[in-house]
């Protein structure tokens, strides 16, 4: 998913880009609003009030005019009166800083799955694109992955973990950091529930992806051909060359 940070704050801004990035979102960062409302489209905005060329609340009142992309102000800004003009102009939620990032990512959530189920469905195309390996796809606005077309039954964790090592192709990643990263930054516990999601990942995707084990470090997963590789017996199909 491609969500578009709108923060005039370089440190709070790259810092939501690594914790948003190891969750599996790809973000774009502006810190005005002039380059916010010319910015490609995105999947979801994030947006800071306190910009230096314009008020935030102007910029969001103009996205909502221009569609329904979902929508969280994240500000400084939390008067009860500020809050209400937020969410009057348009805006899907308001989170007061500071906040945890996990709590941002539980809205950002909550919001898309509002979309989802809103008359006339959610402003994306029918068919979200899917990140593809080989023969597995991932979805990761619907939160769903595919194997040969056909949707894998993930659960959240699984789906999770999945998402988050697809993002790391052929990168050798340590236990630590896929606990800290799918689990919780705080995680003090056994591994074992790691090796279990893992083993399902395995047995419900077959042979399509490589999940290596590293004794003792962690985890590389691999991108098999989407297709066999062709043997001697195989006969050319016609009109292919």
């Amino acid at each position: 998913m491609h969500v578009l940070l709108v923060e005039d704050d370089r440190d709070v801004a790259e810092a939501l880009q690594g914790a948003l990035g190891r969750y599996g979102y790809h973000v774009a960062w502006v810190a005005t609003g002039g380059h916010a409302l010319t910015a490609p489209d995105a999947d979801f905005v994030l947006l800071d009030l306190g910009l230096p060329d314009m008020d935030g609340l102007d910029v969001c009142r103009e996205f909502r005019a221009r569609g329904d992309v979902p929508l969280i102000v994240i500000s400084g800004r939390g008067s009860e009166t500020e809050r209400v003009v937020g969410l009057e102009l348009g805006a899907d939620d308001y989170l007061v800083k500071p906040f945890l990032v996990r709590e941002l990512i539980a809205r950002m959530r909550a919001v898309l799955r509002r979309h989802s189920v809103r008359p006339g469905g959610p402003h994306r195309p029918p068919t979200a694109p899917r990140d593809l390996y080989g023969r597995v796809a991932v979805d990761r606005r619907g939160h769903r992955a595919y194997l040969d077309g056909s949707e894998v039954r993930l659960s959240p964790k699984e789906y999770a973990l999945l998402a988050f090592l697809t993002e790391r192709v052929d990168s050798l990643v340590t236990r630590e950091t896929i606990m800290s990263s799918v689990w919780d930054s705080n995680w003090l516990g056994p591994t074992k529930t790691l090796d279990t999601h893992v083993t399902a990942l395995r047995h419900k995707l077959g042979e399509a992806l490589s999940i290596q084990s590293v004794r003792g470090v962690g985890f590389r997963l691999g991108v098999r051909s989407a297709l066999p590789l062709p043997t001697e017996n195989d006969a050319t199909p016609a009109g292919v060359h």
